[in-house]
C-alpha cells in the first residue's frame, strides 16, 4: 500500500548518506530475471560476464569476468555456484589478477570457460588473454583440483608448439567427453586426453569476424553461435548448422528477431539443462555497459526453441522458471501493484518531464523521484532509448537504511520499455526506492578513434510495480 509523500527530500537524502554501508538483506530469486543487476548472497552484484556454467552433482558453477568501473583491466574471474540458477553464492575469485606477467596488472582477460577433463579429474579454465590494447591476443589456460579453485595459470595453450593468437573464445564438451577450444571466425581446436594442449585443428574459419562463439549439440545437429564485429556495441547474431563439428556448415541466419540486437545482448554460452522430462537449452548473453561493467552489466539468459535446423529466442521472457529436475520451462510474470510514472504517488525533485503519457525523463545529474511502499519486492520498468544514460536506484527500509543499491543502464540503439531493476525478495517493511540521475552515459572508443553508444543521458521511468 502507499505511503505519504510528506516527508522531505532532504530527510530521504541523509539517510541515504548516512547509512550507505549498511548490512544487506539476505536475497531470493524465484524466477531467472533478464537485463536486470542479481545480487548473491552477500548484497553484491553478480560479476560473471563472457561466462559458461558447469553442473557438478547438483549444483551449478558459473564462472565469468570479474570487472573494476574504473578500468577494463584483468582483475580476477569469479565462480558463484547455485542449485536452481536463479540465486546465486558467491564462492571465489577463481583466478585472481597475477603478480606480474600475461595476466598480471594491465592486462585483459576475457570470456573464461571451464570444463572438467574426463582422463583426470581437473578442472581446466580457457581464456582469452590480451593487452589493453588488443595487441598480445592469446588462448591461456588455468587448472584447479577443485571446481571452485584456486586455479593456477600455465600461460598460453599451446597448437604445435605455438600459442593461438586469435581473441574471442569458447568452448564446446561434447558427448564422448571430447574438448574443443572455439575462435572467432569459427576456427575449432580438439584438445588432447589432458585438456592441456590441443591435438588438431578441426575446423577452419569460414566466416569473417563471427566473435563470442558457442556450440551445443542436440540430436544429430551441431548449432554454432556467434556475434558480429561491433566492438561492445549490440548485433543480431546469428548461427550455422553441420552433422559434424568439422562441417561444412549451413548458415541458417539470425536466431532472434531481425533487429532486436539479439534482445540487446551478445552470446557468450548455451547450457543443456537436462532433466527427467526434457531438455531445455538456455542461451547465455552479456548485456554489456561501459564504463560501469561492474555494475550496470546485466545478463540475458532466454530458453531456445530448438526444431531441427531451426534455432530461435522468438519472444523475450523478462521473467521465466525451469525445473531443473524435469527440465520443464514456465513463463513467470512480475506480478503486484503497478504505478505509472505519472501517478502523484511518485514524488520528483529536478527537471523530470513528461515525456509521454506515461513516460517521465530528466537528463539533469542529481534529479530524484521517491516512491514509499510496503511490501516484500519492488521492481522499475524503464524507457531504454538511443540516449538513454545511467541510473542509480536505492531501496531503504523502514529504519532509513539503505538494503540495496545499483547502477541501472537505460541505453538502447532502439527504444524499448523493459524491466530494468527488480528486488530481491525482502520481509515485509515500509520500504523507499529512490531513483537518482547520474548524468552519464554508455560509451566505448573504438580503435579508429570513434565514439560509440549512447547520444545522450537520459533516463525515462515508466512503471513501479509493488509487491506485497
Amino acid at each position: 500500500m502507499l505511503k505519504s509523500n510528506k516527508i522531505s527530500f532532504t530527510f530521504f537524502i541523509c539517510l541515504l548518506l548516512l547509512n550507505a554501508a549498511s548490512a544487506q538483506t539476505k536475497k531470493a530469486y524465484n524466477a531467472v530475471y533478464s537485463g536486470v543487476p542479481w545480487y548473491d548472497q552477500n548484497g553484491n552484484t553478480v560479476s560473471a560476464h563472457g561466462a559458461n556454467i558447469v553442473k557438478e552433482g547438483d549444483r551449478y558453477y558459473l564462472f565469468g569476468e570479474r570487472h573494476d568501473d574504473s578500468t577494463n583491466a584483468f582483475v580476477g574471474f569469479n565462480c558463484y555456484s547455485s542449485a536452481d540458477l536463479y540465486n546465486w553464492k558467491f564462492e571465489s575469485i577463481a583466478l585472481p589478477q597475477q603478480p606480474s606477467g600475461k595476466l598480471g596488472t594491465n592486462r585483459v582477460g576475457e570470456r573464461c570457460k571451464v570444463m572438467k577433463c574426463p582422463s583426470t579429474g581437473e578442472y581446466i579454465m580457457y581464456m582469452h588473454a590480451d593487452t589493453l590494447g588488443y595487441t598480445d591476443q592469446f588462448v591461456g589456460y588455468a587448472t584447479a583440483k577443485n571446481i571452485t579453485g584456486p586455479y593456477t595459470f600455465h600461460g598460453p595453450l599451446l597448437y604445435n608448439g605455438k600459442p593461438i593468437k586469435k581473441w574471442d573464445m569458447g568452448t564446446f564438451q561434447d558427448q564422448d567427453g571430447s574438448g574443443y577450444v572455439l575462435l572467432h571466425g569459427g576456427d575449432i581446436y580438439k584438445l588432447n586426453d589432458d585438456y592441456k594442449s590441443i591435438n588438431e585443428q578441426v575446423n577452419k574459419a569460414f566466416e569473417r569476424g563471427f566473435e563470442s562463439p558457442a556450440i551445443f549439440h542436440k540430436d544429430s545437429l551441431y548449432y554454432f553461435l556467434g556475434s558480429d564485429l561491433t566492438g561492445w556495441e549490440r548485433n543480431d547474431n546469428y548461427y550455422f548448422t553441420s552433422t559434424s563439428l568439422k562441417g561444412p556448415w549451413t548458415k541458417r541466419g539470425f536466431f532472434a528477431p531481425h533487429g532486436t540486437l539479439t534482445w540487446n545482448s551478445q552470446t557468450t554460452f548455451v547450457l543443456p539443462i537436462e532433466g527427467s522430462k526434457e531438455t531445455t537449452y538456455m542461451f547465455m548473453g552479456d548485456r554489456w555497459s561501459f564504463p560501469h561493467q561492474a555494475t550496470a552489466a546485466t545478463y540475458v539468459w532466454q530458453p531456445f526453441t530448438v526444431s531441427g535446423h531451426i534455432l530461435s529466442l522468438n519472444e523475450f521472457k523478462e521473467a521465466w522458471k525451469v525445473d531443473v529436475k524435469t527440465g520443464i520451462v514456465t513463463t513467470s510474470s512480475i506480478k503486484g501493484k503497478s504505478i505509472p510514472a505519472n501517478d502523484a504517488a511518485i514524488m520528483y525533485k529536478g527537471n523530470w518531464k513528461q515525456d509521454t503519457s506515461m513516460v517521465k525523463s530528466s537528463d539533469a545529474k542529481g534529479d530524484v523521484c521517491l516512491l514509499s511502499f510496503t511490501g516484500t519486492q519492488v521492481a522499475l520498468y524503464g524507457l531504454a532509448r538511443s540516449d538513454g544514460g545511467y541510473v542509480n536506484v536505492t531501496i531503504l527500509n523502514s529504519k532509513g537504511k539503505t538494503l540495496l543499491t545499483s547502477i541501472i543502464d537505460l541505453y538502447s540503439k532502439y527504444p524499448a520499455e523493459l524491466l530494468k531493476f527488480v528486488s530481491p525478495v525482502m520481509k515485509k517493511d515500509d520500504y523507499t526506492i529512490m531513483v537518482t540521475v547520474l548524468g552519464e552515459k554508455w560509451w566505448w572508443k573504438e580503435k579508429s578513434g570513434r565514439l560509440s553508444g549512447s547520444k545522450g543521458n537520459y533516463v525515462s521511468l515508466s512503471r513501479i510495480v509493488m509487491m506485497e
